[in-house]
C-alpha cells in the first residue's frame, strides 16, 4: 500500500512540456522501422536475400528473418527493463532508441545474396536480432514513462500516448511501403526498399534531440529517494517480479500473447496472403494499411479518453469481442479482390479494433505492477509472450493457407479466436486491485 500511496502522490499533477512528444516519437520510430521490416520482409527481402527458386519458399524464409527478432526481444526486454528499474526510465530509452534505430538503418546498407551469397542472409538475420534487442524494451518504457506522469484521471489518455505514436509509425511506414510498391520493380528491388532503411539514422537524430531534456518519472524519484534512505532493502527487480508480483506478469503475457498474435497476423500476412494467395497487386494491401493507420489516429485517443470514462479493463474487453467477431469476415472481405472491401476490412481490424486495444493496453498493463518492477514486469511480460505469438502467428499463418490444397484461411481466422480468448482472460485475471486504488 506504501508504494501505492507513494505513486499517488508522486503523479499529482499531469506530465510537464516534452514528455508527450518524447513517448511518441520513440513509439512511431520502433513502428515505423518494424512494420518497415515485417513489409519488405512479405513482398522484397525473399527476393533479394536468398536464392532465387521457389517464390513462397523464399517469402516463407524472409518472414522466418522477422521472426528471428521477436526472439530477441525478451532478452532485451528483461535486460533493459531491469536497467530501467535501477537507472531511470530516460536513460534507458535513449539507449534501445539508438540501438533499435542505428541497426534498421544498417539493414539499409547491407550487400544482396547476389552480391555476397550466404553472407547476406547471415548479416539479416544479426541486425534483425539488434533491432529486436532495442525494440524490446521501447515499448514497454514508453508506457511506464507515459502512466507515470499522468496523474489519477488522465493515465488513460497519457498511456495511449505509445499507441498513437505505434500508429504514427505505421501510418508513415506503410506511405513509403505503398509509394515503393507503385514503382517499377527493378527500383524496388534494387534501391528502393533501401532508402528508408538509411534515412533511420537521421529519424534517431531527430528522435534523440526530442528526448533530449525529459524528464525522469516522478514515480521513479520518489522511489529512488525512498531506497537512498533505506539501502540495505534494495533488491534485484527480476527477483522481486517473480517472487511477488508473478501474477500481473502471468496478465502482461496473456494478453501480449493474444494481441501481438492477432495484431502481427492482420497487418503483415494479410499482404502476403493478397500478393502470394489473391493475386493483388501489393500497392492494394500497403495502401489499406495506410487507410487504416489513418483511422487509427482518431481510434488511438478516442480508445484512451473512452478508458479514463469506463475503465481500461472494458475497452480491453470490447477489443476482445471485436477480434474474435473479426475472424471470418476479415478474410470474406480479402478474398473478393475488390479494393474497396480489402480496405474495409484492413480498416476495421488495423485501424480500429488492433488499436482500441492497444491504446487501452497502456493503462491497463501498467497498473498490474507497483514501480519498482514496473520496467522489468513490462518488458518481461510484453517481450516474452510477443515473442511466442508475434513472430510465428504470420509465420504459422502463411504455412497454413500453404498446406492447404485450396488456400483455405479458417485455419488462420481459428488464430484469430485463440488470440481473442487470450486477450479476454487477461482481462478477467486483473491484477489492478492489489496495486492501486485507481482502476481505470
Amino acid at each position: 500500500m506504501a508504494s501505492t500511496l507513494d505513486e499517488e502522490r508522486a503523479t499529482a499533477s499531469r506530465a510537464p512540456k516534452g514528455v508527450r512528444s518524447a513517448v511518441i516519437a520513440g513509439s512511431a520510430m520502433e513502428w515505423f522501422d518494424f512494420y518497415l521490416y515485417a513489409s519488405m520482409a512479405a513482398l522484397v527481402f525473399g527476393k533479394v536475400f536468398f536464392p532465387a527458386g521457389e517464390p513462397a519458399l523464399a517469402t516463407m524464409a524472409a518472414l522466418g528473418t522477422f521472426a528471428v527478432g521477436f526472439f530477441a526481444r525478451p532478452v532485451g526486454g528483461i535486460m533493459f527493463g531491469m536497467m530501467g528499474d535501477r537507472l531511470g526510465r530516460k536513460k534507458v530509452l535513449s539507449l534501445t532508441f539508438t540501438l533499435m534505430g542505428a541497426s534498421s538503418a544498417c539493414i539499409g546498407l547491407l550487400p544482396s545474396y547476389a552480391s555476397i551469397g550466404v553472407m547476406a542472409p547471415v548479416l539479416l538475420v544479426l541486425l534483425r536480432l539488434l533491432q529486436g534487442l532495442g525494440a524490446g524494451a521501447e515499448f514497454g518504457g514508453a508506457i511506464a514513462v507515459a502512466y507515470e506522469h499522468a496523474d489519477a484521471k488522465s493515465r488513460g489518455r497519457q498511456g495511449s500516448w505509445p499507441a498513437l505514436g505505434v500508429n504514427i509509425g505505421l501510418l508513415a511506414s506503410s506511405l513509403t511501403v505503398a509509394g515503393l510498391t507503385s514503382m517499377n520493380d527493378d527500383f524496388l528491388y534494387s534501391v528502393g526498399w533501401r532508402i528508408p532503411f538509411v534515412l533511420s539514422f537521421l529519424l534517431v537524430g531527430i528522435g534523440l534531440w526530442v528526448r533530449r531534456n525529459l524528464p525522469e518519472t516522478p514515480a521513479f524519484q520518489e522511489m529512488t529517494h525512498q531506497e537512498s534512505a533505506r539501502p540495505a532493502r534494495r533488491k534485484n527487480p527480476l527477483i522481486q517480479l517473480f517472487r511477488t508480483d508473478w501474477r500481473g506478469l502471468a496478465v502482461v503475457m496473456a494478453i501480449t500473447i493474444g494481441y501481438n498474435g492477432v495484431s502481427y497476423t492482420f497487418k503483415t500476412f494479410s499482404l502476403s496472403y493478397l500478393t502470394d494467395f489473391q493475386g493483388v497487386s501489393a500497392s492494394v494491401g500497403a495502401l489499406g494499411i495506410s487507410i487504416a493507420s489513418c483511422c487509427s489516429l482518431i481510434t488511438v485517443p478516442l480508445a484512451g479518453r473512452l478508458s479514463d470514462a469506463i475503465g481500461s479493463k472494458k475497452v480491453v474487453v470490447i477489443s476482445a469481442v471485436a477480434t474474435a467477431a473479426l475472424a471470418f469476415p476479415f478474410f470474406w472481405l480479402l478474398d473478393t479482390r475488390n479494393n474497396w472491401l480489402i480496405w474495409l476490412g484492413l480498416t476495421l481490424a488495423t485501424g480500429i479494433t488492433v488499436p482500441a486495444l492497444l491504446s487501452a493496453q497502456g493503462a491497463f498493463l501498467a497498473r498490474q505492477f507497483p514501480p519498482a518492477v514496473r520496467g522489468t514486469g513490462l518488458g518481461t511480460g510484453r517481450e516474452v509472450g510477443g515473442a511466442f505469438s508475434g513472430g510465428l502467428a504470420p509465420l504459422a499463418a502463411f504455412a497454413i493457407v500453404q498446406a492447404s490444397p485450396s488456400h483455405a484461411t479458417w485455419g488462420v481466422s481459428l488464430l484469430f479466436l485463440a488470440g481473442a480468448v487470450f486477450i479476454g482472460v487477461g482481462a478477467v485475471c486483473d491484477q489492478s486491485r492489489r496495486y492501486s486504488s485507481d482502476l481505470n
